[in-house]
């Protein structure tokens, strides 16, 4: 089936926002209602991207009978350059845990992040403890701090990692377990012939949701 391939010109510090028909659509309002009504929206300020996908998701799904519904939002530009960025390559050795847990506490207190450096320390430490375990090349550590702090673990490893049913007898097997539970979010992508590992953190006050009970 042919399409049309377009360029344009977006400028710094846009937001581009892309989602399924599932959101604009529905058997009572055609797509140009539902277009208008998202950009309504998305004029709005907002302190933050999350801030903005929870406005369009709450608005927009009012009413409307159950979709398939994804969304995409993405500050383009200027924005992404000003968020402070910090990464290292350390050896797949016992010694790479304990030096990360410094170089995440040394940066997030640079970066005036301190309130997340308990969590971010205990979760980074899990993941390189488990990129240690099986690989036998450097191991890749990057924060990035803005509405959230992404931190991202790579390894030359291209098995993504498998959440453990630890007992309570046992000293190990909670890594992941301990990300699903602490972290806003986490997954998990292919990056050249390895992956990456990945959480965010709330600087925000917002909790995780297996902590919201």
């Amino acid at each position: 089936m042919p399409f049309e391939s377009v360029e344009m010109r977006i400028p710094d510090g846009s937001l581009l926002a892309l989602c399924t028909d599932g959101l604009v659509e529905s058997r009572d309002k055609d797509l140009d209602v539902g277009l208008g009504r998202l950009i309504s929206v998305l004029e709005q300020p907002y302190a933050s991207i999350q801030q903005a996908c929870e406005a369009v998701l709450g608005t927009m799904e009012q009413g409307r009978e159950p979709d398939d519904v994804a969304l995409l939002l993405a500050r383009l530009g200027e924005g992404r350059a000003e968020e402070p960025t910090a990464g290292w390559t350390l050896p797949a050795e016992p010694t790479a845990v304990s030096r990360a847990r410094r170089l995440v506490r040394g940066t997030l207190a640079d970066w005036g992040a301190e309130e997340l450096t308990d969590t971010a320390e205990l979760l980074v430490s899990e993941l390189v403890t488990n990129a240690v375990r099986y690989a036998s090349a450097p191991i890749g550590v990057r924060l990035t701090l803005g509405d959230l702090l992404l931190v991202e673990i790579s390894d030359p490893l291209p098995d993504p990692p498998r959440e453990r049913h630890a007992g309570a007898g046992d000293e190990g097997g909670r890594g992941l377990e301990l990300v699903r539970r602490l972290a806003l979010r986490w997954g998990t992508r292919a990056e050249g012939l390895g992956k990456v590992v990945w959480f965010e953190l709330s600087n925000t006050g917002v909790q995780p949701p297996d902590s919201m009970l």
